[in-house]
C-alpha cells in the first residue's frame, strides 16, 4: 500500500455519514403537526396554531386554498384571524380576484364564525 492509498483510505473514514432525505411523499405534512394540539387546559396558546386552524376551517368551508394569514388577534374568548384566499384565478395573476375572510375561534380552537370581509383585485391597492 502506497502513501497515497493510505491518505485516501483515511480521508474516506474521516467523512461524516451523509443524511439521506426521505422522498417528499414520506415526509410529514406540516398541517398534521402535533403542536396543533391544545395546551394542558385545552386552550390554544400559540398564534401560529390558531392561524393554521382558522385557515384550515376556511379552506374546508369555502373550498379554496388560503394564500396567507393577513391578521391575527387574541380576543377575550379566543382568536380572530384574517385569511386571504384567491376566489377567482385569472391570467395574468395580477387580475386574480382575492378575498379576505375573518374567522373567529374559541379558546379551544373551535370555529365560532367566519365571514368574508373584503373582495378585491390582486393588482389594486386599497386606500386606507
Amino acid at each position: 500500500m502506497t502513501g497515497d492509498d493510505r491518505d485516501d483510505e483515511h480521508d474516506r473514514r474521516a467523512e461524516p455519514p451523509r443524511r439521506r432525505r426521505r422522498p417528499r411523499e414520506d415526509r410529514p405534512d406540516p398541517d398534521d403537526r402535533d403542536d396543533d394540539l391544545p395546551g394542558r387546559n385545552g386552550r390554544i396558546r400559540s398564534a401560529g396554531v390558531a392561524a393554521r386552524r382558522a385557515a384550515r376551517e376556511v379552506a374546508d368551508l369555502t373550498g379554496r386554498t388560503p394564500e396567507g394569514i393577513v391578521s391575527i388577534q387574541r380576543s377575550e374568548d379566543g382568536w380572530v384571524v384574517g385569511i386571504e384566499v384567491v376566489e377567482t384565478r385569472r391570467i395574468p395573476d395580477s387580475a386574480d380576484i382575492l378575498a379576505t375572510y375573518e374567522a373567529e375561534l374559541d379558546a379551544h380552537g373551535e370555529l365560532v364564525s367566519y365571514r368574508r370581509t373584503r373582495r378585491y383585485s390582486r393588482g389594486r391597492l386599497r386606500e386606507e
